[in-house]
């Protein structure tokens, strides 16, 4: 049937009118707009008395959906909803986000690229399958878990959330089955992975069948340990991690606890105290300022979800996709601060104290510095930032705290670093001043050999571009664990006044000289005595002396450090270190 309408029509308007008498008629009806000799568009009625439009060369044209595919959009939107809609009432009184505005934050209102296993466990809660439970409560859309992949920072990412509105965030089967898929796939795709957890951990009414198969939540951290130096491994916390929920973040190679509303342990305080007896919170047990400052195990921690956006969007710019790629360069900057004015801020006596940073913002491109466990380990600063628009790891000591000597947490920190700036080719700048490693039966009690072993292996193993640079002293095993000469670096520098030796001058003195010190009956001879070792022993240790016995590469005036390491890093951007052919070192 052949229908006629005004040349100013639109296709809206041709189609509803061609949709009316093809209903009305039960005919196929052919729209004509204007003049035109051929059809603008067909409306053909199907076996089901369904209408759809066609151009006239039989290609789709805007037809409006069939009810087929608006049954499915309709239950893609309930899936969308979440759990019941009491537990996502409860959110805001959390301050948190439902996981589908939260993945919005993250992704623009678009979302996800697209998303897999949607309609897991569709059939067990959804209306349309048959026998299914009236109780909002057994509600289980995409069963607690989203995966899929998005474009976050202009950067292609695999991504699981859990909805904590399904049975608080909790996994089981068919969840299970798509986070293996998901970590299999960045595997394959060499793309990073984000997991945005907020899980209460494996769903222990319905754990037959997930917890200790071969395929099971135990595969989670065999997958995570594949993973591990392959594609970086990015974890956000937004809610209680406990069990084994808390594994996830542990495994990641970055971590961030948001303050307020995130928890990780090994086990709920009611847990804890039927086990112990010990009477404890949540947040006493395993919050952010725990995990930040005593475990080491949150290497950032965010204010509120929109800053843990902010600091992963940071944090991803210094690392590639994976371990076969180069981290992203930028066009570089100037420091923030004048590196003519290096000298200044480092004081000539070696044990005065002074802040690091105020060095490494004379150093590297302005607002560049990263740093990551700040409240951990603080007698070593670790970060990334950028140099001319390399990026870099930073290795420091921190002379304004317990004067930069190294303590197990902050070793343990730096190998940690460390092995993961190798891992991601990303390479290695150490300013090194510090007395070395601490002593004590404290710190032996705490495993100083054994984090200073890991700390030196780590440094031994790296094959990236290394750095190390001296100054102002380095004493004991601290030039080891530093990245000095013996350490296979790419230069070892050094700047006016700095020192190398086995201990301090103080030390040296009462080490060598105690007992010829202590038979000098005149206190003024024994003072001067003692000042005339020192001195001899400082001009035995200066970094001129090493210098002169090519110990040291080069000492490099101050104002020109930065213009040093940058010509350093580009030449040696490309070199390839052998190590010996093993399975793995015994080490870690």
């Amino acid at each position: 049937m052949k229908v006629h309408i005004a040349a100013e029509a639109t296709r809206d308007e041709a189609s509803a009118i061609a949709a009316a008498v093809a209903e009305h008629t039960g005919r196929t009806v052919e729209v004509y707009v204007g003049d035109e000799e051929t059809p603008t568009l067909v409306r053909e009625v199907t076996d089901g008395d369904e209408t759809a439009d066609t151009a006239a060369d039989g290609d789709s044209a805007d037809a409006a959906p069939t009810e087929r595919e608006k049954r499915l959009r309709e239950e893609i939107r309930d899936v969308e909803r979440g759990g019941p809609q009491k537990y996502r009432d409860r959110l805001a009184e959390q301050g948190k986000l439902f996981v589908r505005d939260r993945l919005d934050l993250w992704f623009g209102d678009d979302g996800l690229d697209f998303e897999d296993g949607r309609f897991a466990n569709f059939d067990s809660w959804h209306p349309s399958s048959p026998d299914v439970s009236e109780d909002e409560d057994d509600r289980l859309p995409a069963d607690g878990l989203i995966t899929g992949a998005g474009t976050f920072e202009g950067r292609q990412v695999h991504v699981a959330a859990n909805d904590f509105t399904v049975k608080a965030g909790s996994i089981a089967r068919h969840g299970v089955e798509k986070f293996l898929r998901l970590q299999e796939r960045a595997l394959k795709s060499g793309q990073p992975l984000l997991y945005l957890v907020d899980s209460s951990g494996g769903r222990i009414d319905q754990q037959r069948g997930f917890f200790a198969n071969r395929e099971g939540i135990g595969k989670f951290y065999y997958n995570h340990s594949l993973l591990s130096g392959a594609v970086p491994q990015i974890c956000v916390l937004y809610g209680p991690c406990i069990a084994g929920a808390a594994y996830t973040p542990v495994f990641a190679d970055f971590t961030v606890m948001v303050r307020g509303m995130s928890a990780l342990a090994i086990a709920s305080p009611r847990m804890v105290e039927m086990v112990t007896g010990e009477d404890i919170d949540l947040e006493t047990l395993g919050g952010p300022d725990l995990h930040a400052r005593h475990s080491g195990s949150a290497d950032l921690v965010a204010d509120d979800e929109e800053h843990a956006r902010e600091l992963v969007a940071q944090l991803i710019t210094y690392l590639p996709d994976n371990a076969d790629e180069k981290p992203p360069q930028t066009d570089g900057a100037a420091p923030s601060v004048d590196p003519a004015g290096l000298d200044s801020v480092i004081p000539a006596e070696p044990n005065k104290s002074y802040d690091m940073h105020r060095v490494i913002e004379r150093v590297v491109d302005a607002d560049s510095f990263f740093e990551l466990q700040s409240q951990y380990g603080t007698e070593v600063l670790t970060g990334f930032a950028r140099v001319d628009g390399r990026p870099v790891g930073i290795v420091a000591n921190q002379p304004s705290q317990r004067a930069g000597a190294i303590f197990p947490d902050s070793a343990r920190k730096a190998a940690g670093f460390v092995w993961t700036c190798d891992a991601y080719n990303i390479p290695l700048l150490y300013l090194c001043d510090t007395p070395g490693f601490m002593a004590g039966s404290s710190v032996e009690k705490e495993g100083i050999l054994e984090a200073g072993k890991r700390m030196i292996y780590a440094t031994s193993q790296a094959t990236v571009p290394k750095q190390c640079v001296v100054v102002r002293k380095a004493y004991g095993a601290g030039i080891y664990a530093m990245s000095g000469p013996a350490y296979d670096p790419e230069a070892t520098l050094a700047l006016p006044g700095s020192e190398i030796a086995i201990m301090g001058p103080e030390a040296a003195i009462n080490a060598v000289y105690a007992n010829k010190l202590d038979a000098i009956d005149d206190p003024e001879e024994r003072a001067r005595r003692e000042q005339e070792l020192r001195e001899e022993y400082r001009e035995d240790i200066d970094v001129h002396r090493m210098a002169s016995e090519v110990v040291i590469d080069e000492i490099v005036p101050p104002s020109d450090l930065r213009d040093e390491i940058a010509a350093r890093f580009d030449l040696y951007e490309d070199i390839e270190k052998d190590r010996p052919e093993k399975k793995h070192g015994t080490i870690l």
